[in-house]
């Protein structure tokens, strides 16, 4: 594909999800902390917590598949190659915890046997058997990647803040929501005559 007709920003499927899922990780990140420190909306904060983790689930496989039907545009000239591939693990890393911390959720639920309601008349099954052993062991789990998955949000958001701010290189222009126009190709110079 030739640079003239190279996409220079995601699609709006892929926009939309990426940030529909940000905001809907940093309600659950803040519910997750909210629950450990405060035991006083404590079950209003899991009837939230619950459904909102089946829905990034699903996201995140609708995520992952759109990713792979619509690769992204080319990264920008200023990043190296051991950046590009730093970025590119953290970006599949975010992908596995996402997918990984609600069906860690869904099962440590399932082993002590507490019913995961969703909207109207809807309830999860149970996906693994009742042991209450293996329940603590997947929270302990589901925490430490949680913290993980915060560690990882919040380096995604410092790269993409030195890019935007410090490096100045169009970074964030890939992912805004709204449409943003190509930039203007390099018009050739004339060679200095004599």
């Amino acid at each position: 594909m030739s640079t003239s007709t190279e996409r220079h920003q995601f699609t709006t499927l892929s926009r939309l999800l990426h940030w529909t899922m940000a905001a809907m990780v940093l309600t659950m990140l803040g519910i997750g902390v909210t629950m450990v420190v405060s035991l006083a909306n404590y079950h209003a904060l899991v009837s939230v917590h619950r459904p909102l983790g089946v829905a990034i689930l699903i996201l995140v496989v609708v995520r992952f598949v759109n990713r792979v039907l619509n690769p992204p545009p080319p990264w920008p000239a200023t990043m190296g190659r051991a950046e590009r591939l730093a970025a590119t693990a953290a970006e599949f890393t975010m992908y596995g915890l996402m997918f990984a911390l609600p069906l860690i959720g869904w099962g440590m639920l399932s082993a002590a046997r507490y019913p995961i309601v969703l909207p109207g008349p809807l309830r999860l099954p149970y996906i693994l058997p009742h042991d209450l052993m293996l329940y603590a062991a997947l929270r302990k789990t589901h925490t430490i990647l949680a913290y993980l998955l915060f560690l990882t949000f919040i380096t995604h958001v410092g790269a993409v803040l030195v890019h935007t701010l410090v490096v100045r290189d169009g970074f964030l222009k890939r992912m805004v929501p709204w449409k943003v126009r190509p930039p203007e190709p390099a018009l050739p110079t004339d060679p200095v005559r004599p």
